[in-house]
C-alpha cells in the first residue's frame, strides 16, 4: 500500500461519489494497492482493511488526525486529536477463525469482511443487521454432534459469538473515550476509519479541482500537468495568480 497521488485522490473520489461507504473503502484501497484485486481486498477482515486504510492515510496526509463528535447529552461539539498509531492495533498475526463451545453447541467463527457488510444493505434495522452478520460469520454450528442452522442457535450462543468476533479482529472496532467539557458527560464513540478518511479525500479532491481551475484559466495548462506538480509548486503559482 502506498500514498495516494493527487490524480488518484481525484479518481478515487469521483468513483466513490455514487458508491456505498463499504465500496468506497475498497475503492481507496484499490487505488493505493500494488496490484491486488478488488475481490482480494473485499475478502480482507474489516480490521485488516482498516489497518491498511490507516497506513494509506498516514502516507497520504500524515499521522495526525483532527476530528470532532457531538455530545450525546447536550449536543456540544467535541473536538479531539489522535494519531494513526494511537488507534492502530499491532496484531502479531492477521485476524483468523476461532472455535468455541457454549453449553452443548460448538461452532466455528470467522471475522467479518466487506462482502458481509455489503450483504447487510437490505436489512431494515440495526438489530436485524447485527444478527445477520453474526449468522454469516458462524461456521459449521453443531448441537449434540449434529449440524444445525446458524439462525436456529440460542440467543445466548449468538451473544457469546458476537463478543468473540471483536476479540478475533480488534482493529474492526475503534472506540474513543471522550468527556464533554460543557456538561461533563463521559461517552464512548466509534471512530469510523473509512468514513473519516473518505471525508478527507473529498475535501482534498475539491481543493485540487479549484487549484486546477485557477491555474488552467491563468496559464492554459492541462489538468495532468498541474497535478504532476508538487503541492509546493502549485501553491507558488496560485499565490502569483491571486496577487
Amino acid at each position: 500500500m502506498h500514498a495516494l497521488t493527487p490524480q488518484q485522490i481525484l479518481t478515487a473520489w469521483e468513483a466513490g461519489l455514487g458508491q456505498h461507504p463499504v465500496e468506497r473503502a475498497l475503492t481507496i484501497l484499490l487505488h493505493a494497492s500494488d496490484g491486488e484485486s478488488g475481490r482480494a481486498l473485499a475478502e480482507l477482515s474489516l480490521g485488516e482493511r482498516d489497518r491498511r486504510l490507516l497506513h494509506v492515510r498516514e502516507q497520504t496526509f500524515g499521522r495526525a488526525l483532527d476530528a470532532y463528535a457531538e455530545c450525546g447529552a447536550c449536543a456540544e461539539r467535541l473536538e479531539f486529536s489522535l494519531t494513526t498509531d494511537s488507534i492502530r492495533f499491532h496484531a502479531d498475526k492477521p485476524a483468523s477463525n476461532g472455535r468455541l463451545r457454549v453449553d452443548e453447541v460448538e461452532l466455528g467463527l470467522r471475522p467479518p469482511d466487506s462482502n458481509d457488510l455489503i450483504a447487510l444493505r437490505s436489512c431494515t434495522d440495526a438489530e436485524s443487521a447485527r444478527v445477520r452478520l453474526i449468522e454469516r460469520c458462524i461456521v459449521e454450528p453443531m448441537k449434540d454432534g449434529k449440524a444445525i442452522a446458524a439462525g436456529a442457535l440460542p440467543a445466548n450462543v449468538v451473544a457469546f459469538a458476537a463478543a468473540r468476533m471483536t476479540e478475533l479482529d480488534p482493529q474492526a472496532e475503534v472506540l474513543i473515550d471522550l468527556c464533554c467539557p460543557a456538561c461533563k458527560a463521559s461517552q464512548q464513540i466509534l471512530f469510523d476509519v473509512p468514513a473519516f478518511f473518505w471525508s478527507e479525500i473529498a475535501a482534498c479532491a475539491k481543493r485540487l479541482l479549484r487549484e486546477i481551475h485557477l491555474l488552467a484559466r491563468a496559464y492554459c495548462w492541462r489538468e495532468s500537468d498541474i497535478l504532476a506538480m508538487s503541492a509546493w509548486r502549485r501553491q507558488c503559482y496560485l499565490a502569483m495568480v491571486q496577487e
